[in-house]
């Protein structure tokens, strides 16, 4: 999978990227907001940077410049660029800090908001302890990505 970080305008992006199993930094995670540090930190950890400032991507060799302002627009660029967004079988990655997700045993205590392991799959983020499973989220964002084929 690929190794990425986006710039503060893609937020919403990182999530489908880390849904898809790519390892993605976001600059507003790492408190990185000003341009130069955000080179840096995409050089020193040897990222496919993806931005939406022009000068940002034209100053940082392995920066990649996504005109669209959707969501959508994003996606079928990324995928156009020739980089594979699909969902694994089973999630790998945090969509919301990027941290490795483990699979959470039948006979576990979950928080209240999440479905009971015993019933239905269940993995938690090994960095910051949210919980996820494949229901609506899951396939919304399985139906998005057939729609960029």
């Amino acid at each position: 999978m690929t190794r990425f970080l986006l710039d503060t305008m893609l937020g919403r992006l990182a999530t489908y990227l880390r849904m898809c199993g790519h390892d993605t930094g976001y600059a507003l995670d790492q408190g990185v907001e000003a341009d130069g540090r955000i080179i840096k930190t995409a050089r020193e950890a040897g990222r496919v940077l993806l931005t939406r400032d022009r000068d940002l991507a034209d100053r940082y060799e392995g920066g990649f410049l996504l005109e669209s302002r959707d969501l959508h627009g994003q996606l079928q660029e990324v995928v156009d660029a020739g980089y594979a967004l699909e969902l694994p079988e089973t999630p790998e990655r945090c969509g919301v800090c990027n941290g490795s997700l483990g699979t959470i045993p039948p006979d576990s205590r979950t928080p209240s908001y999440a479905p009971s392991p015993d019933e239905t799959d269940l993995w938690q983020c090994g960095d910051c302890g949210q919980f996820f499973w494949k229901g609506s989220h899951w396939d919304n964002v399985a139906k998005r990505l057939e729609e960029i084929g």
